[in-house]
């Protein structure tokens, strides 16, 4: 990575860092408000919302979204693969208003941010205490089906990091609540965000994050002993999603992770075979899909 890079780096992470925590300070207001107005459901949605416009505005990122008609029917409960805490900024361009997330517990006692989501009504999973995860998660439900709200569960558990186009297990817990509920989950695929920021190759950059909301599952006559089953063919269906929307095209200002490089290498000699055998659309015949240095953008790596 350049000293600038580097430079760039730092700054952004510390914007970030300023951005999560002022629209945090601002969720801890708005839930107050809204439940003194009786509308403690739209808290998390307007500061989701908050979050999004902030952190486009003052980090240069952006969210595509294709199947939102997919959540104009609630209820439901949504899951998504967890990488980052660009997840938030994802959150924040297609969170529907009334949905309520679940988290670790630990993050109750984060300044600002865990403030406004014990505020808001944020369901804590405490993770070594199974019953009681499941007590929290059975309360969630009780307050989807009864409202017609929708509940947001990232089921790896923990944010991934990964620079592959891969997810964690998943845990059961989503799908058995869906059972149970006899509601449907609706699967959401977050291109891989790795090309925009990852600590671990200091990347930190423009760009924009891929999401697409697949169709609702019907879990109507989803049995008991199926669900192990079921969330394994949900999981199958998000990574074949991810491996065709593919890594999220970013500015590489900073520097990207080899395994980011390496794919769109890959895609690009795809694409010129491909071209050289007259199979790519005329229109399609100039785009861009290759990773180029600091200043140029990795425009269509999926």
């Amino acid at each position: 990575m350049s000293v600038l890079g580097k430079i760039l780096y730092y700054l952004r992470t510390v914007l970030a860092v300023l951005v999560l925590s002022g629209c945090g300070l601002y969720g801890v207001v708005a839930s107050i408000f809204c439940t003194l107005i009786g509308k403690q459901h739209l808290a998390q949605w307007t500061t989701a919302r908050s979050f999004y416009y902030a952190m486009k505005l003052v980090l240069g990122l952006d969210v595509k979204v294709t199947g939102e008609e997919n959540l104009l029917k609630k209820p439901y409960i949504m899951i998504s693969n967890h990488q980052s805490t660009l997840d938030i900024f994802m959150l924040g361009r297609i969170f529907p208003p009334g949905c309520t997330v679940t988290a670790k517990k630990s993050m109750k006692y984060l300044p600002f941010l865990g403030w406004f989501m014990t505020l808001s009504g944020t369901y804590f999973l405490d993770r070594s205490c199974r019953q009681q995860a499941v007590e929290t998660l059975n309360r969630g439900l009780e307050n989807v089906k009864k409202n017609k709200r929708a509940l947001w569960v990232f089921p790896e558990g923990t944010r991934s990091y990964t620079t592959d186009l891969t997810m964690l297990p998943f845990k059961k817990g989503a799908f058995h609540l869906a059972q149970q509920g006899h509601i449907p989950i609706v699967p959401v695929v977050v291109s891989n965000t790795s090309t925009l920021t990852n600590p671990k190759y200091g990347v930190f950059n423009r760009g924009c994050m891929i999401v697409k909301i697949l169709e609702p599952v019907s879990t109507e006559n989803l049995t008991k002993d199926k669900v192990g089953e079921f969330s394994e063919q949900i999981r199958t269906r998000m990574l074949d999603t991810l491996k065709e929307i593919g890594y999220s095209p970013a500015i590489n200002d900073t520097t990207l992770p080899p395994e980011a490089l390496k794919y769109a290498t890959l895609q690009q000699e795809k694409r010129k075979a491909a071209i050289k055998n007259g199979s790519v659309p005329s229109d399609d015949m100039n785009e861009d899909v290759s990773v180029h240095h600091e200043g140029s953008s990795m425009k269509k790596m999926h």
